[in-house]
């Protein structure tokens, strides 16, 4: 039984001017514009069903960027009294209401937004209230699992982040060493699955790949002081932290790594690129 949100495939009742008719079954007959096809089937389509400009059900060959469920970084097309109107890829954008706006979204923007059906309208639209759709069950996930990560808030701890495209998760700021931003999608790694099931999170892959990318950020931060660095191995765990928001151990294993590698020499004031 198809729903207003679903993607589905539906019989072809026939064709007229104006497009296919599709067998509905409880939304009635619908219209499958010809302006909305991407196939030449006629006998059966794959189609996503919302509501046009008048409120009634219609058909599309095309895929919205995300479906109802989902998050999404959308941009703003335009806004007025009602809400702002956000790009999701189809001829008629989605709504996303005054009422359900956390910012002052302006066009350009792009929004993290959820979709879903409103219940009182039984239309689409988009909200900016991320926290209540985020999933309150207990994650698959596994400590040092990569992931995708999808930014939408900031707080004094860190960067506020949707888990595949599903979970509450955190990257803390004082473990973010470049330049992040709202709405941008990045991988990043499990490091904590707390008893609530909220996820602690990290840009850098734990082990073995850990360590390499942080040799690289080490002998990116050579290269921008001129070649030293007055860190070293006897530098207190506090100072590493700061600086690199890795413990003493993994900073050793990195800087062992590069002198081995004749990249860097280890000095008792610091290290230098060779």
């Amino acid at each position: 039984m198809p729903n207003i949100g679903d993607q589905v495939t539906l019989p072809v009742l026939g064709q007229s001017p104006a497009g296919l008719r599709l067998n509905g079954d409880n939304l009635g007959e619908l219209l499958l514009p010809r302006s909305e096809r991407l196939t030449t089937k006629t006998d059966e389509v794959t189609v996503f069903i919302y509501r046009d400009s008048e409120n009634r059900p219609i058909a599309t060959e095309k895929s919205p960027h995300a479906l109802p469920g989902q998050f999404a970084p959308l941009k703003v097309i335009s806004s007025n009294k009602t809400g702002a109107f956000l790009d999701w890829g189809l001829t008629k954008d989605l709504l996303l209401p005054i009422s359900e706006q956390r910012t002052d979204p302006k066009p350009g923007d792009r929004v993290v937004v959820h979709i879903l059906l409103d219940p009182v309208s039984d239309r689409l639209i988009a909200t900016q209230k991320i926290s209540k759709h985020l999933s309150t069950t207990h994650p698959p996930h596994r400590i040092g699992d990569k992931a995708q990560l999808l930014l939408y808030g900031k707080t004094d701890l860190g960067y506020k982040a949707i888990v595949d495209n599903q979970y509450s998760g955190l990257l803390f700021a004082n473990q973010v060493f470049e330049k992040l931003s709202y709405a941008q999608q990045i991988p990043g790694y499990i490091t904590q699955i707390r008893h609530d099931g909220k996820l602690d999170l990290s840009l850098y892959a734990p082990g073995k790949d850990g360590v390499q990318h942080l040799e690289e950020r080490i002998l990116h931060e050579l290269e921008s002081r001129g070649g030293f660095w007055d860190l070293h191995d006897k530098s207190p765990a506090e100072e590493i932290y700061h600086e690199l928001g890795v413990s003493k151990k993994l900073f050793k294993k990195a800087t062992g790594s590069l002198f081995k590698k004749r990249l860097i020499t280890i000095k008792p004031d610091g290290i230098r690129s060779t």
